[in-house]
């Protein structure tokens, strides 16, 4: 029984290395960016920090205890392309968003990881130690998994998913499976645990994904719609060069009875042959406006 869940594990540590691979490559796009604009452009390094640190936690972890070669496999890579990251950000940054992230990884990396190392090293011994540093490991990575709550709570009040990726949500939750199912298959909480609250944000991130998305379409369907308008009737004054107000083909009709009736001895209607063009010939009548027919 032992074996099966071994080989299991296995094979769901594998999956999460991919997936995860993935999810570490996705910043790549907006790196790109930032080189080719040389610049930044409000971007903020506070994810990447935070990924180095949770990466350098994990492999220390992961050193403890015993059967976590993939958890160090794919934290390695991630230390070293959040390294990259954070290296070409220091790069193109401004001058105080460069200092901003200096003082983070002096304060997380070197101040917060060493001294769990030290802590640890000289405090716990032996499998104390591996409990201490996973409860550490844990309750990080659950305040890594909560960090979503504010592009939620961005989709809801802007109704718009465009801070929100559908791919790299779908991946994160992906991850959060597998690793679950790798700490669970190992008997390890701390591996575990944290995952179980990354699926429900993930969960949620798509949900929020299909509601908001359907609607910004809806809107943007009813934005280009052609707006449908009538043949319309405008009169044009040829003597000022003015146009009056735009006349209906009732108001047209209207119009040329009451001029038969007042003035029936000095014009003459001629038959419409089409429905939407009508012109009233005025006979010994100066400065007449004329009736033209326009169809928008």
């Amino acid at each position: 029984m032992a074996g099966i869940s071994g080989h299991w594990a296995f094979v769901f540590g594998v999956l999460g290395n991919i997936v995860s691979f993935i999810v570490f490559l996705s910043p790549i796009p907006t790196f790109y960016k930032i080189y080719k604009k040389k610049s930044t452009e409000g971007y903020q390094s506070i994810p990447y920090v935070v990924a180095l640190f949770s990466s350098m936690l994990w492999i220390y972890y992961a050193f403890l205890k015993t059967n976590t070669t993939l958890l160090i496999t794919i934290n390695s890579f991630g230390v070293f392309i959040e390294t990259i990251y954070v290296g070409v950000y220091l790069f193109y940054a401004p001058k105080k968003s460069r200092v901003q992230t200096v003082k983070m990884l002096l304060l997380s990396v070197v101040g917060g990881f060493g001294a769990i190392i030290l802590v640890t090293q000289f405090l716990f011994k032996g499998a104390v130690r591996g409990q201490v540093v996973g409860w550490i490991c844990l309750v990080f990575s659950l305040c890594v998994f909560v960090a979503p709550l504010g592009i939620v709570r961005k989709v809801i009040k802007t109704k718009s998913v465009e801070y929100m990726p559908l791919l790299l949500s779908v991946f994160l939750t992906l991850s959060a499976v597998m690793w679950f199912f790798y700490g669970l298959l190992l008997n390890d909480i701390n591996i575990a645990a944290p995952n179980v609250l990354g699926f429900i944000f993930g969960i949620l991130q798509m949900v929020l994904y299909a509601i908001y998305s359907k609607k910004e379409k809806a809107i943007l369907k009813e934005q280009k719609l052609p707006e449908m308008q009538k043949p319309a009737v405008i009169v044009i004054d040829e003597n000022n060069n003015k146009k009056l107000p735009e006349l209906t083909q009732e108001q047209i009709i209207d119009i040329v009875k009451h001029g038969l009736l007042v003035c029936s001895d000095k014009v003459n209607l001629a038959k419409c042959p089409h429905d939407t063009k009508c012109v009233v010939k005025a006979a010994n009548v100066e400065n007449t406006p004329k009736l033209q027919t326009v169809e928008v």
